[in-house]
């Protein structure tokens, strides 16, 4: 179902709601923030430049795009540089023939190479090392043309609490490519109102210190949003432990986009059972659908 209307979200200032916000202040943030956002996301090196997805094996594998042999030993990347091929990594120009072993990775991390135009993304996954070229001449970066998405409403923007566990909490999810996982720690739920029925969200540790995200679902999943998962950033609670959230700020992951992503799923807890008319809509194209090994 959806939400027509809910006491905490609307602004004549029900319980947690936001009595003292004006509308055309609201909209000018909002816009001036998808804007924004939207500029960051067609980056010429972002993911919507990423032109494949690669797993290194010990099995040496050329990857279309970018020169080299690539292979993994010992938990390290490793480009076997061919004569006449060349590449800038760890500060060098790097010229073949020639070996150059990448430094061991750590989980959720990466480095870069380029090659021309192109940067190589080297980067560990779900316990496996990938690569994936980013080019910012790929033709569905070029094609983007904005992602569609709800008129902001301040009735999907409501007053919250963030509920700290005890100790930092390891939470496995799902992730877009099948058989990948992910290890994230949550600090703890983030717990709100919606039409007079109280919800709890896992939260992750956001990208700012102090900051706090939250990956979810919602019954609009797979009809008008993202079938997999949407994103919401949250700012850090106030020293009374309260937050804002806002759904209007709701955003697809790059999972949404292409599937050249690993992107987490949220956990099960999160799916909530309510349509969230707010925020990012479905994309309208996906880059590497039909991609040979792609998975969505």
């Amino acid at each position: 179902m959806s939400i027509s209307a809910s006491p905490s979200l609307v602004r004549d200032g029900g319980p947690g709601g936001d009595a003292d916000v004006d509308r055309a202040q609201f909209n000018r943030e909002w816009e001036a923030w998808h804007v924004e956002h939207e500029k960051r996301r067609t980056d010429g090196h972002g993911f919507l430049a990423v032109t494949s997805l690669n797993f290194l094996s010990e099995e040496p594998q050329a990857i279309d795009g970018i020169p080299g042999s690539w292979s993994l030993e010992d938990g390290q990347a490793i480009v076997d540089l061919a004569d006449g091929e060349t590449l800038e990594a760890d500060g060098l120009l790097l010229q073949g023939p020639r070996l150059h072993r990448f430094p061991c990775i750590a989980e959720r991390d990466g480095v870069t190479a380029r090659a021309g135009r192109v940067l190589i993304e080297i980067a560990k996954r779900g316990g496996f090392t990938i690569v994936r070229p980013r080019d910012p001449d790929y033709d569905y970066l070029a094609a983007y043309s904005g992602t569609p998405t709800y008129l902001p409403n301040l009735r999907w923007r409501a007053q919250g609490t963030f509920e700290a566990f005890d100790a930092p909490r390891d939470v496995t999810v799902g992730a877009a490519v099948e058989g990948l996982e992910h290890v994230y720690s949550s600090p703890g739920k983030v717990t709100f109102e919606l039409r007079g029925e109280q919800f709890s969200l896992t939260a992750f540790n956001g990208h700012e210190a102090g900051s706090l995200l939250v990956l979810f679902t919602d019954a609009t999943s797979g009809l008008t949003t993202y079938a997999a998962n949407r994103a919401l950033s949250v700012s850090a609670p106030d020293a009374d432990g309260r937050v804002t959230v806002d759904f209007n700020r709701a955003v697809n992951l790059p999972c949404a986009y292409t599937v050249f992503a690993t992107c987490p799923l949220p956990p099960a807890e999160n799916r909530l059972p309510v349509g969230i008319e707010a925020g990012e809509k479905t994309p309208l194209a996906k880059a590497g659908e039909h991609a040979e090994g792609a998975s969505a």
